[in-house]
């Protein structure tokens, strides 16, 4: 492998005729460029320059390495130039992993807001149930997972920040009890319910604790799903409030039920994660549409 900094003594000889000048351009001592040279000419084996009176210029192989050895440090230039914005923090990456009514309905205004203040970070999102976003971002093939608590892995940092509310709905028109519907009054309704993850767990365990044992009659992965079929009158559902904001002077009637029935969304990293510029502004975009945090990443 060749070396950069003898490379680089090389070329300096060559531009300025003499080891002296060069070693005073690179700030080093005249044996100390020589020698640079010396390991340079032992490492390919071929001579690589000649005196020519009081003048350093390049022998024949010299000539023929100087093109590619210019090639080089431009190269090399222009990779450390690259990395500025980086080290500036002016740009990046972050790779966010989400379940669809997140990724739909939350996380685009934090993208939004992050990349108004970086306007040259690189933001992607991979939508999947927890499982299979908390497995990834374990791997490190995702940066940061929003995801609906509970989250666990012995490597992972999870800080609560968002909670949304889960709430009846029915076709439009459809009359809700005062107050809003308890499980006993939604267990004999047509119910459509999302098909497993933890916003199901959370909606079972709601029903359980009433003392009430539900069979839906569909279930369905995808909330935007179930929102279409109950607003064309085929039932009713349980759905996140998130997901409803812009409906509910729409086609579809909403409600808080009895006992309130909410998840808890999460900010999930490793535990070894750097947090590089970028990656901090999106945590303190999710944080400002959600709760004050009960915990911070601060490393």
């Amino acid at each position: 492998m060749l070396n950069i900094d003898q490379l680089a003594a090389f070329v300096s000889v060559i531009d300025l005729g003499s080891f002296t000048a060069a070693a005073d351009k690179v700030g080093l001592t005249q044996p100390a460029v020589s020698l640079q040279v010396k390991l340079l000419e032992q490492r390919l084996g071929v001579r690589l320059i000649e005196r020519v009176g009081r003048r350093a210029q390049p022998s024949p192989a010299g000539a023929d390495l100087l093109v590619h050895a210019r090639r080089i440090l431009e190269d090399c230039a222009a990779a450390t130039d690259s990395m500025t914005p980086y080290r500036e923090g002016s740009v990046g990456r972050v790779r966010i992993g989400s379940g669809g009514t997140a990724s739909i309905h939350l996380l685009p205004r934090a993208i939004a807001a992050a990349k108004k203040q970086m306007p040259g970070l690189e933001i992607t999102v991979r939508i999947g149930n927890t499982d299979e976003v908390l497995r990834d971002l374990e791997a490190n093939a995702l940066d940061l997972a929003v995801v609906t608590l509970p989250a666990s892995g012995r490597s992972l940092e999870i800080e609560p920040f968002y909670e949304d509310e889960l709430l009846a709905v029915a076709p439009k028109g459809s009359e809700m009890p005062e107050g809003g519907p308890d499980a006993d009054f939604l267990k004999d309704k047509v119910l459509m319910l999302y098909e497993g993850g933890n916003t199901r767990t959370v909606t079972d365990g709601w029903f359980a604790k009433a003392g009430v044992r539900i069979q839906p009659t569909m279930e369905f992965g995808s909330v935007e799903a179930i929102k279409e079929l109950v607003a064309a009158g085929l039932g009713w559902s349980l759905l996140p409030a998130l997901a409803l904001k812009q409906d509910r002077a729409g086609f579809l009637t909403t409600s808080p039920v009895r006992p309130r029935l909410a998840r808890q969304l999460g900010i999930v990293l490793r535990r070894d994660k750097h947090l590089t510029k970028g990656l901090r502004e999106v945590i303190k975009c999710l944080r400002e549409f959600g709760e004050p945090p009960r915990a911070s990443f601060q490393r």
